[in-house]
């Protein structure tokens, strides 16, 4: 059986965390989605949270402590990548910027990710378009077209009028699991030129869906 590693990033602030919980479901979807398909998943979670200090450190020093590797590492070799942050006066967490901005430039190249935020409004949901998936086009990843925006009201079941949470979630995981999939990536991350190619050997096989 295939095996896919999935990264999960939260950068909630708060415990119990909305931002945790959404990640946790659109890990839970997106993974019986592959699995589905015959694709076994190995998945790991980083609480920012925990890693805070840890970040501050690095970004003074240079330096990664072994518990911030650890995540770096795994976000490098995975194939799929879920970020959740909270925004933030309209944008991202401090704290979600401060974690990217330690990794290494090179280390999302060719990386699907699937993007979540959380907030008190709606209103809020645009900053995923405006503010972070531009941030990972920049990097060179693969961000999925449908980005995932929990507001409040959403965990009430009531949605946004429009699509349900639940809905928005299956959607977004799905477009996920389709690049997912489809890529070799961390079977490629031990070869420091692999990662060169073009990204249509992930985005040809879309335009026929």
């Amino acid at each position: 059986m295939t095996t896919r590693k999935l990264v999960v990033i939260s950068s909630g602030l708060s415990t119990p965390s909305s931002s945790r919980q959404l990640a946790d479901r659109l890990l839970a979807d997106s993974a019986s989605l592959l699995q589905e398909r015959g694709v076994e998943v190995e998945a790991q979670v980083f609480e920012l949270r925990d890693l805070a200090h840890d970040i501050t450190n690095h970004l003074l020093m240079g330096f990664a402590p072994p518990k911030l590797q650890d995540a770096l590492d795994a976000v490098a070799s995975a194939d799929g990548l879920i970020v959740v942050t909270p925004i933030f006066t309209t944008s991202y967490a401090g704290l979600f910027k401060s974690f990217i901005d330690v990794i290494d430039p090179q280390a999302l190249t060719d990386l699907p990710v699937l993007i979540g935020a959380t907030g008190g409004t709606p209103r809020h949901s645009l900053a995923i378009d405006y503010a972070i998936r531009p941030l990972f086009t920049y990097l060179h990843a693969i961000p999925v077209t449908t980005g995932v925006f929990a507001a409040t009201s959403d965990w009430g079941g009531g949605g946004d009028g429009v699509r349900s949470l639940p809905d928005r979630i299956f959607r977004g995981a799905t477009e996920f699991a389709d690049l997912v999939g489809r890529t070799d990536r961390s079977a490629l991350v031990g070869d420091p030129f692999a990662l060169d190619r073009p990204m249509g050997h992930l985005l040809g096989g879309l335009a026929g869906e």
